[in-house]
Parts: C-alpha cells; structure tokens; sequence
C-alpha cells in the first residue's frame, strides 16, 4: 500500500486539527439552523482544499489521490456537508485536466485551485435518475456556439458555484445515444436560472437545487476539449474520483460515529459497569471497527490505482458500494449504543444516520454501482 509522504501527512494533520478545532463545535448548530457555512468554506479556500486534485502549473496543493481521500475522510468525520462542498468541484477538475483545452485549462483551473471559482457537475435530470445516457437537456449549434435547453436537479452547491460541467445532447438523433452527449462548461448567467434548494433529510449544510436552461447560449469554446461526442465517456472517467470521494466521506461519517460510540460505551454505566463490557454492545464496537478498516483499505486500493493511471472504475465502484453500506450500517449500529440518546438532537450521533443515507445514492445509486461491477468483472474474467 502506498504510504503518504510526509508533507501529505502533515496536510492531514492540519485538516485534522481544523476539524476538531473548528468544524465539531460548530457542526450541530449550524446544521440544525440550516445556515451556510460560510467561515469554514472560507478556511478551506485557504487551506487550499479546492485544489487538492489541480497540478501545477494550475495549482500549487495538489496530493496524491490517497492522501485526498484522506482529507476528505477528516472532512467528513467534522461534517460531511463539508467534504461535499469540494466533492463535484474536484471532478470538474479532474475533467478540465484531463480532458480540457489548453484555454480552457489557462482560464479555469488557477482559479478554482484557489477556490475563487467554485464548480460542480450538472447532470441529473427530473425524468432520468441513473440513466445519463436519456438525458434531455439539448445543447444545439447556433451561430458558431451552443442553445442550451433543458433542467437539472440535485445540483449539489449550485447557488454557491459560478462554472457547472453540464452533461447534455449536442446531438439528439445520435446512435447509440451517448454519442450524441457532451460536456458543456457553461457559467451563470442569462438563460441559467437556479431554483430554490429542495429539501433534504440531511446532508444541510451544502445546497441542493434544480437549474433551470431557457435558450442559454454558450460559446463554442465552451465545449469541454472541443469534441462533440466525448462527454458520456469522459464523465466516467471523471466519476471514478467522485465515486472514491464518496466512499472516503462514508468512511469520515462512520468513523465519527464509531468514535462517539466507543467513547459512551465507556462512560455509560448499566448494571453496575460500563456497558462496552456486555457483549451485545461490545460485539457492535468490534464488527463497527472491523468495516470501518476494510472500507478505508478498499477507499486507498481505488485511490493508488487512479494515481497509477489504471482504469479503476470497478475498485471505485467497489469502494463506493461497500463504503456506503457499511456507514449506513455503522451509523444505525451507533443509534443503537446510545439509545435514547442517539435519538436526540443534542448529540451528533443523529446527524451520522441522516448523512449517511446520501452516499448510498449520491454519485451513481449502489443499485448502479453492482450493475458497474458485474459489468467489470465479466470483462476482466473476476478479481486480482
């Protein structure tokens, strides 16, 4: 396993202590009050967070992807709204380093590693969930440029971004379907209209909205590496550190949970001794531990892949799925060490179980997740 180098731990060190110092105290009352965290946010532009996965020239804090799981993961054990903020934005990112013309790169990057230009990916539709590929938003030629038409929903951070990856059609007759998709890198403005931040059962702290296309025009300059075609695929390929963020939030979440059950069961006495000593409780410590282990190991293996250059959309799916099962599993298993307790508002043991729902969802559902494995494994004849 590829360690971190010593920079890259200090790098999780310092998000570590901003975490504890910084993040914890103030998660539960800004969660419950539903008010943007701006401060924090601002912290992390200065941290350098939003440039984790931006190289030089364009940045000046890029890690390797392990040690960006990592962070992510330190994040998310303070608040995962947190870890979310920059989540869509390093896959947009990742998608102008790899793919992005040179201009494209030259104008964007510098400033998103800074954070001054936030980003984040549109690509959910109201009538098309997991299936990208029956996308309706439609990008048309006009005049040298693009007519974007269309809407989107469960845009994570969209008031607070100013550049939006749209996934869309440039050609809506094309067989198969995705050849007929690209990527726009379309920024706010006449013919953009963001809706109001739906409703959510958790994962506050960032918003979640609809955009709304009404004849935005987009220049040709737009079109990310200026080839029409490309943006089903290269969508993919920029998922694969979105599924690995994903995972590692999962990871920070259940981790958190873990750590504030260890801590009570050491405290809560029943029958005269701590209740850790009975062994239904002690039994949810160790199994809690054991899955928390072999996500964060299956979260690295993905990440040491990508860093590698090797495809790893199976060992990032495989992180994803069961990274987020087992936070689902760790946080209800916390519930249940606390009781009643873990039932109230005054502790965080609450806010775990209604994050932890997002990862099983968010980033390509786990139902889809399998569908990608199994996909994977026949193509690769199994594992290893």
């Amino acid at each position: 396993m590829v360690a971190l180098s010593d920079d890259e731990r200090e790098i999780v060190g310092v998000v570590r202590r901003f975490v504890d110092d910084d993040v914890r105290p103030a998660a539960r009352a800004l969660e419950h009050d539903d008010v943007y965290p701006e401060k924090l946010i601002a912290v992390m532009k200065h941290m350098g967070i939003f440039g984790l996965v931006i190289p030089p020239p364009y940045g000046s804090s890029q890690v390797s992807s392990t040690c960006y799981a990592a962070v992510t993961a330190e994040l998310s054990r303070g608040w995962m709204s947190l870890a979310g903020a920059m989540g869509g934005h390093s896959v947009v990112a990742k998608l102008l380093t790899q793919f992005g013309t040179d201009e494209q790169k030259d104008h964007y990057l510098p400033l998103m590693a800074t954070g001054e230009v936030r980003a984040t990916m549109a690509l959910t539709e109201p009538s098309g969930g997991s299936d990208l590929q029956a996308l309706r938003t439609t990008a048309l030629p006009d005049n040298g440029g693009y007519v974007v038409n269309g809407s989107k929903t469960w845009i994570t951070n969209a008031e607070h971004s100013e550049l939006f990856a749209l996934l869309c059609k440039t050609d809506p007759k094309a067989e198969p379907a995705h050849a007929g998709i690209s990527v726009l890198l379309v920024e706010k403005g006449p013919g953009l209209t963001v809706g109001e931040p739906l409703p959510k059962l958790g994962y506050k702290g960032v918003e979640s909205c609809e955009l709304f296309f009404d004849d935005l025009r987009a220049p040709a300059s737009s079109l990310l590496g200026s080839v029409e075609g490309q943006g089903f695929t290269q969508m993919m390929k920029g998922l694969e550190i979105g599924r690995i963020q994903v995972a590692a939030r999962a990871v920070g979440v259940a981790q958190a949970a873990f750590d504030d059950s260890l801590a009570y069961a050491q405290q809560r006495e029943t029958f005269g001794r701590p209740i850790w000593q009975h062994q239904s409780i002690g039994n949810h410590l160790a199994d809690m531990a054991t899955k928390i282990s072999a996500a964060r190991m299956l979260v690295n293996h993905a990440a040491e892949r990508l860093d590698a250059g090797d495809r790893c959309d199976l060992e990032a799916g495989m992180a994803k799925l069961f990274a987020s099962e087992m936070c689902m599993e760790v946080t209800l298993a916390a519930i249940r060490i606390h009781g009643g307790h873990g039932y109230s508002t005054d502790l965080d043991v609450e806010r775990y179980f209604r994050d932890a729902p997002l990862m099983i969802v968010g980033e390509g559902t786990n139902e889809i997740q399998r569908n990608v494995i199994v996909r994977q494994l026949i193509e690769r004849g199994g594992i290893g």
